[in-house]
């Protein structure tokens, strides 16, 4: 079953998948989200086919005190639409850090700071779905 992973920010949305089994994350592309709100619902649906994914994860920015602010409302809300968009099942999953976790292994692979910031979503949706599919592998009864 592959699952798609999703660090959704204001301005672009870092996309994950994993592998057919779900053991593995791998960061895929990130998108730029445009006025235009329908150009990049149709990129999504596009890779939810072409991949065949059966399972979304969006990142849920909660504060480090675990209450949720705007960015996890907006989080929430845009998990919302692709339920809605796609009728695939949408997870929530605490995201807490996972941006300065992606800085910080970009940082260690002396990355460019020009390259770091065109892979730093993507990166951050594959540790968000890694760390999902981590929990739900521990957790098969």
């Amino acid at each position: 079953m592959r699952i798609m992973g999703l660090d959704v920010g204001e301005k672009t949305i870092g996309i994950a998948l994993s592998d057919p089994l779900g053991w593995t994350a791998q960061g895929l592309e990130t998108i730029r989200r445009k006025d235009n709100i329908d150009e990049y619902l149709s990129r999504l649906k596009k890779i939810i086919r072409d991949y065949e994914v059966e399972r979304v994860v969006v990142g849920l920015p909660k504060n480090m005190n675990g209450t949720l602010g705007p960015s996890a409302e907006r989080a929430k809300d845009f998990a919302e639409l692709i339920f809605k968009e796609t009728g695939i099942p949408v997870d929530m999953w605490d995201e807490r850090l996972s941006t300065m976790a992606a800085e910080r292994t970009l940082l260690e692979g002396d990355v460019s700071r020009a390259k770091r910031k065109q892979v730093i979503d993507k990166m951050a949706a594959a540790i968000i779905l890694q760390n999902y599919l981590d929990f739900a592998g521990k957790n098969k009864s």
